[in-house]
């Protein structure tokens, strides 16, 4: 499996280079921080090396124009401090909330929806975070660092209050979690909690019982990435937003989602920009 994933990031890699121009780019003027965390297939780290959807679109991008991507594997709770203090260049794939904007100048990618994701299971129906707060006997895990804007972090502060609410590093501890039966729901998308699914043994087949129920306090959105406004000059910010629209442009994204996702969870989570 861990190769037909391979091969098929490398596939679209080169088929976004190809899609670009030969033209004079500007280039970066130094080296591009880029913290991210592990969310197999998006970005998979196997020791020193990481690869994965999102830095092969990068690194494909990054050849044609002159600038190189450094990426660092950490937990994407300090990838979010890391961005927030300046010390990184780039947040990806990040969901655009107004804490954000702050910090950095988004670029969207693509649109993108949080679901609440459980086992299947014959429970009624939940069809609001109301609904879902009411719902006491319900245990519910969120990964650290993961926002999907207001209604989802006051949520969050409710079912903490409630004493529901648990917080772990990755998705790959939340899907677990989900297994043994300790908690029964999470809020993210579902390409990401599939992904880690199909690509860990602990949790395989998983990713085939997984129920999605879509709440309207959490609608549509923008996924894409944040430029640091702390640490890039202003060139760098132009030259990286040049490079993100064109791959926004030329759905190579949502090409590299479709080649290793299926169709019904994309369906009810991305969707073009």
């Amino acid at each position: 499996m861990t190769d037909f994933y391979s091969s098929a990031w490398r596939r679209t890699a080169a088929m976004l280079a190809l899609a670009l121009p030969t033209m004079a780019w500007a280039q970066c003027s130094r080296d591009i921080q880029v913290p991210v965390s592990a969310v197999s297939p998006n970005v998979v780290v196997n020791g020193a090396s990481i690869s994965g959807i999102y830095p092969d679109l990068l690194r494909a991008l990054g050849a044609k124009m002159g600038c190189n991507f450094v990426f660092t594997a950490m937990p994407r709770a300090r990838q979010e401090a890391m961005f927030e203090l300046g010390k990184a260049d780039m947040l990806i794939p990040a969901t655009s909330t107004q804490r954000r904007d702050v910090q950095g100048l988004f670029v969207p990618l693509m649109g993108n929806r949080p679901l609440l994701i459980s086992l299947q299971s014959a429970r009624a129906p939940i069809n609001s975070m109301q609904e879902l707060i009411g719902r006491r006997e319900l245990r519910v895990a969120l990964v650290r660092g993961y926002d999907y804007g207001a209604s989802y972090q006051a949520l969050a502060k409710e079912l903490s209050s409630q004493g529901r609410l648990f917080y772990e590093v990755d998705a790959l501890s939340i899907a677990r979690l989900m297994q043994s039966g300790f908690i029964d729901a999470t809020i993210m998308s579902p390409t990401i909690l599939s992904g880690v699914a199909q690509n860990d043994a602990r949790v395989y087949g998983m990713a085939d019982r997984l129920r999605l129920e879509a709440l309207p306090e959490l609608p549509w959105g923008m996924s894409g990435a944040y430029l640091s406004r702390k640490s890039l000059t202003a060139e760098d910010q132009a030259t990286l937003r040049e490079l993100l629209e064109k791959v926004g442009r030329t759905g190579a994204l949502l090409d590299a989602l479709q080649r290793n996702h299926r169709s019904e969870l994309l369906s009810a989570s991305v969707r073009p920009r």
